[in-house]
């Protein structure tokens, strides 16, 4: 498993942070923004909905794994009076190969249609862009998680259009894809069919606002709360 130096900027705190990261720290802490310009979704009647996560080589786990968790977490049925997944989730890839110590349910060639497609950061490939473009026509919501954006934007999905990534990748993506109207300081941007996070932990307040969108905020607050999730990113 890849792992980012999650402890590094915690660390920093004993050796003498500089006072700019402290600065941006104390900003954040004070709230953080959102772009929501996406209505409300309709679940499939009869069957969860489809998660479709698109990984390859170079795959950030914490970009996937925190929306999961929000997706995998099940929903109370008054009706049938019993706790049940509202979300099936698969990973997709070129091959059906393990990668990343991934192993991929599908290639993009026989992947079941989603509702929902998810790209974290990894390093792509041309078959992941051609798939994109391919989804994103029947998806209900294709979103990017960190620099996972960067294949929204290699695709040409964010041409003209608002999005977001990690605050540390923004000024390049700003130089290699100048069509996209990057913004900063958001925890996510949401588009009607396309959604992009900004960096790691920030696709768990972007997953709670999908889950919101298709059920309402009551049970996207009780999702929250089972997860102990403290975060207010995604309350729009």
């Amino acid at each position: 498993m890849k792992r980012r130096n999650f402890l590094y900027a915690g660390l920093g705190f004993g050796l003498g942070l500089p006072r700019l990261a402290l600065a941006r720290q104390e900003s954040r802490s004070k709230g953080t923004k959102a772009i929501a310009e996406g209505g409300p979704l309709t679940p499939p009647a009869d069957k969860p909905i489809q998660v479709a996560v698109a990984v390859s080589a170079g795959t950030t786990w914490i970009d996937f794994v925190g929306p999961l968790a929000v997706f995998e977490t099940w929903h109370f049925d008054p009706v049938e009076k019993k706790h049940k997944p509202r979300f099936k989730i698969d990973m997709v890839s070129e091959k059906v190969e393990p990668v990343s110590s991934l192993v991929p349910d599908y290639s993009f060639e026989n992947a079941p249609p989603a509702q929902i497609v998810l790209v974290p950061a990894q390093s792509g490939s041309t078959a992941l862009l051609e798939w994109l473009r391919k989804s994103v026509t029947t998806a209900d919501v294709t979103m990017s998680v960190c620099t996972g954006a960067r294949h929204l934007a290699k695709a040409g999905l964010l041409d003209g259009k608002q999005a977001t990534s990690h605050h540390e990748a923004i000024d390049e993506f700003i130089k290699k894809y100048p069509a996209v109207k990057w913004v900063k300081g958001m925890r996510f941007v949401e588009g009607k069919r396309i959604s992009t996070g900004g960096g790691l932990t920030a696709g768990i307040d972007l997953a709670l606002r999908v889950t919101e969108r298709y059920f309402g905020r009551a049970w996207a607050l009780e999702v929250a709360d089972h997860l102990e999730y403290q975060g207010k990113g995604w309350i729009v």
